[in-house]
């Protein structure tokens, strides 16, 4: 007999005996449990269905009942039986109607059915009914409000999501995940100011729930990105168990005539500011020097020119969206990748996790994350002298490596038919000021400065990216308690992206933002033709706009300080002549510009790669400097918190070096090579 069949008739036999055991209220909810735990394992669950549904029938009385209802809904949903879930977790909330799993689970079966009221509903009548809360409910009802809040961001119920998002930051103000949403949606709906602590939860909690990228928005503070980072990446990605995991040695490539094997981890591979950036990149790279290794982790694409032309340029695709990490990290080894890039870093789908397994020798942190990973396994930072100039290598844990500009350009994207400027919705005679930026990079100061320059310059308008209507309304209404008429602020619609990049050459000027200054849009500004605006601070995103800015050969355009960026500004209104002649150096310059230099980009990354391969080889691969970051940590979230906007680089060494003095006296600290780098405290200048 084959023993398949034997054994498929044993369980066939088990199954009927517990049945029987459940038709006649023999069996406790405990060794129900354990019998459909075991089906399961054995991959039945089928058998654990049955078993749950005959239980659930005969033994309607039991005081547990809600348990097996909930169990099983778990079980069906397993097995693909959506509805079958749906019913069985209202069995359960029938008989036990504060049970709050069911009420979770209930709420994420309905909205993957596609009824987002219907679950944020669900979630609602569980947050309102546990005012009585003990910390069992506390916690679901903080899932909850956490689900609802998520829910209706994704729906664009922005301000919805926010009020049951800041319902959670009171219920539990030391878990940060409610609160790096809520202070990302009030940045991207223009709320000022953007921390608002009340008596339940502090201002420095809600500076603790920052993310790296919220906090690029709303500080120029190089040493608390830093620290922001390390802090993040400890909880992002912890310490995994890497016992056991395959690692291979370096492997001796140079002088050999192999090409050099490298890795790109993206969800960005697609229509998407990075995938843009890349994909000319990833065309001209010399197939005779790298072997070109796409690992995409993003969301199904079809129909998406530049996620096809992506695949088509690499020597091999691989999707490890649906991997996990470690088996990710496992194909990666399996492929032999001599050097891996981290093209997400600390963003959206990012896979970071991936990294801390070490899958391959080096890894690099490059074009799709602005500023340092400050974790153990980065080794490496690629970027340009103008956003990272020697004296601020110590704001980085990698070692950093230089191209000429960090800001690839994708020559061939398509581009429509300029329309006119009533096409556009602008007036044919203003002066225009643009600025493409997401709403969550303008702050209140830099819209202040912006109606600064519209009071001083009439009959100009800004032209903005437009958001919802309730985001355009606040910020009209903020241009009219400036003084300036809320009819200067014209708002463009989404369109898509040939559309989009044909009307940016309409304005006259963009004006950058700060903390955040703009990246991919100003490169797409100065691609046609429009001079973008700018001042640098010291963090990674507040000097990229001036790499580009430089590297398309109008380094006028940079400013030292926010006035004279507004004096800049309100001067090239009224002087026409000195804008045009900018203009004219920008159309002559055009394809002779560093920005357009791609293949020149393409050789230098894979001299770099080769320069980092020869590292490795010698046994100098660098190792992160983690020194000091958590005190580094406390001294930034204080001094955030003083709302300074802009100050040159000596007041700020000053200010961090007076705090580091303070942590010495009080317990001495050893040195770390960034600010503190003696034991007396005599360092940083």
């Amino acid at each position: 007999m084959n023993v398949n069949t034997t054994t498929a008739s044993a369980q066939a036999s088990t199954l009927s005996d517990m049945l029987q055991q459940a038709r006649s209220q023999q069996m406790s909810l405990t060794a129900l449990f354990q019998a459909a735990e075991g089906f399961g394992g054995a991959g039945l669950l089928a058998h654990s269905a049955d078993l749950y549904k005959t239980w659930i029938a005969f033994n309607d009385i039991h005081p547990l009942l809600h348990m097996a209802c909930f169990n099983y809904a778990v079980c069906l949903r397993n097995m693909g039986d959506l509805a079958g879930s749906i019913q069985a977790l209202r069995a359960c909330l029938k008989q036990e109607p504060m049970f709050g799993p069911a009420h979770i689970n209930l709420g994420r079966a309905l909205e993957d059915c596609g009824l987002i009221g219907q679950a944020v509903g669900q979630w609602r009548t569980f947050s309102e009914a546990t005012g009585e809360i003990t910390p069992d409910r506390l916690s679901h009802r903080l899932m909850a409000l956490e689900h609802t809040g998520r829910v209706l961001e994704t729906a664009g119920q922005l301000a919805d999501a926010e009020t049951a998002l800041w319902q959670a930051i009171e219920l539990q103000p030391s878990k940060p995940e409610a609160g790096q949403h809520w202070t990302s949606l009030r940045q991207h709906q223009c709320k000022w100011p953007l921390l608002t602590p009340s008596i339940h939860v502090s201002a420095r909690q809600l500076v603790d729930a920052l993310s790296p990228l919220t906090l690029g928005c709303y500080a120029d503070d190089p040493l608390f990105q830093l620290a922001k980072a390390y802090r993040y990446g400890q909880k992002l990605v912890g310490r995994p168990d890497t016992v056991g995991f395959p690692r291979k040695p370096t492997r001796l490539k140079t002088g050999t005539g192999q090409r050099l094997r490298v890795g790109y981890v993206s969800s960005d591979l697609r229509q998407h500011a990075v995938g843009f950036a890349l994909c000319e990149v990833l065309e001209l790279h010399d197939k005779s020097s790298v072997e070109i290794y796409a690992y995409y982790c993003g969301e199904p694409r079809s129909g998406d020119t530049t996620h096809n032309r992506i695949r088509n340029a690499v020597d091999c695709w691989r999707d490890i969206t649906a991997l996990s990490d470690i088996d990710a990290a496992r194909q990666i080894v399996a492929d032999e990748i001599d050097v891996l890039i981290d093209v997400n870093g600390y963003t959206k789908q990012a896979r970071t996790k991936i990294f801390a397994y070490r899958p391959a020798p080096v890894i690099v942190n490059f074009c799709g994350y602005p500023g340092t990973m400050s974790s153990p396994f980065h080794q490496y930072m690629i970027t340009d002298a103008q956003i990272v100039p020697p004296e601020n290598e110590i704001y980085y844990t990698e070692k950093v490596l230089r191209i000429a500009c960090d800001q690839p350009v994708d020559r061939k994207r398509e581009v429509a038919e300029r329309p006119t400027r009533a096409q556009a919705g602008l007036p044919e005679d203003a002066f225009v000021y643009a600025s493409f930026n997401g709403m969550q990079k303008i702050t209140a100061e830099c819209f202040a400065r912006w109606m600064k320059i519209l009071s001083a310059t009439p009959g100009s308008v800004l032209w903005l990216l437009g958001a919802s209507e309730d985001v355009n309304q606040r910020l009209r209404e903020a241009a009219a308690q400036s003084g300036v008429a809320a009819e200067r602020l014209i708002f463009a619609a989404k369109a898509p992206n040939p559309q989009h990049l044909a009307r940016i050459g309409l304005a006259d000027l963009f004006l950058d933002t700060f903390p955040y200054g703009a990246h991919s849009t100003a490169a797409d500004a100065i691609t046609m033709g429009l001079p973008v605006l700018t001042f640098p601070g010291k963090t990674f995103a507040a000097r990229f706009c001036s790499s580009i800015v430089a590297a398309a050969g109008i380094p006028e355009l940079i400013c030292s300080t926010p006035d004279e960026y507004v004096s800049r500004a309100i001067a090239l209104a009224h002087d026409r002549k000195s804008l045009t002649a900018i203009k004219d150096a920008l159309q002559r310059n055009r394809e002779t510009s560093v920005l357009r230099d791609i293949p020149g980009l393409a050789r230098r990354l894979e001299e770099l790669f080769w320069q980092i391969q020869g590292e490795a080889e010698r046994g100098e691969t660098p190792v992160p400097n983690l020194r000091n970051l958590d005190v580094y940590y406390e001294i930034g979230a204080e001094l955030v918190l003083a709302g300074v906007e802009f100050e040159d680089d000596r007041a700020y060494r000053r200010r961090y070096l007076e705090k580091l003095a303070q942590w010495h006296d009080h317990a001495p600290l050893a040195p770390d090579s960034r600010l503190w780098a003696e034991p007396t405290g005599r360092a940083g200048r």
